[in-house]
């Protein structure tokens, strides 16, 4: 299986440079290990050639390919207005917990696109993709975060079928999430908020 890339999206800021690089550079180089990518290594140093004379917030983008060929992209970055609240819907499509290339962020994304496909932009601003148990796993772009008034974030469990996203794996390591599988009745007692480590946490209501 190398009909793929492995991606990472990343956010740069000038004067900081890329949030959660340190996140972002371990995942990619944990996927290609066990992927049997090579040319991960070089990933920071293409970085930082592309981006050391920007001075502009970007969103980048970085692709690794089976062969370990590195490509990098930018655009600006628009950040989202401070009381954005998204409109989430829940795909049809599923996804099955058992494929094990879910784990990783590549450029195998004809699930996502399914269920982003199922609601024009203007019904809904993120779609909640399930596994063939009804579990909840994560949005088309980003993670899924619940606040059921424990004071501790829940997140679905990779083995769910979900991606290990970054933002995600930060809020776990700082102890503000907690792994727990969790169904649609679970998210109507509480808030819910999607995110990644472009844009962070985005409050969100969720309409089945």
């Amino acid at each position: 299986m190398t009909d793929f890339s492995l991606i990472e999206t990343m956010r740069f800021e000038p004067g900081t440079g890329i949030v959660r690089q340190r996140l972002h550079m371990a995942r990619l180089t944990r996927s290609a290990a066990r992927l049997g990518f090579p040319g991960a290594i070089n990933a920071p140093e293409k970085l930082a050639e592309i981006l050391k004379d920007q001075q502009q917030a970007l969103r980048v983008r970085l692709t690794l390919s089976a062969k370990g060929e590195i490509a990098i992209t930018t655009a600006p970055f628009v950040p989202l207005a401070d009381n954005m609240v998204w409109h989430v819907r829940i795909a049809h499509q599923r996804l099955q917990s058992t494929d094990p290339l879910l784990r990783y962020k590549t450029s195998r994304r004809a699930a996502y696109e399914a269920a982003r496909a199922e609601y024009p932009p203007a019904e809904a601003d993120e779609v909640l993709l399930l596994n063939e148990k009804a579990e909840v796993c994560e949005g088309t772009i980003t993670s899924l975060f619940l606040d059921d008034g424990s004071g501790v974030l829940k997140v679905p469990p990779i083995s769910s079928g979900l991606l290990a996203g970054v933002l995600r794996t930060q809020f776990i390591c700082e102890r503000r999430a907690r792994v727990q599988r969790l169904t649609l009745e679970d998210l109507k007692i509480g808030r819910v908020f999607m995110g990644n480590s472009l844009r962070g946490l985005i409050a969100c209501t969720l309409e089945e």
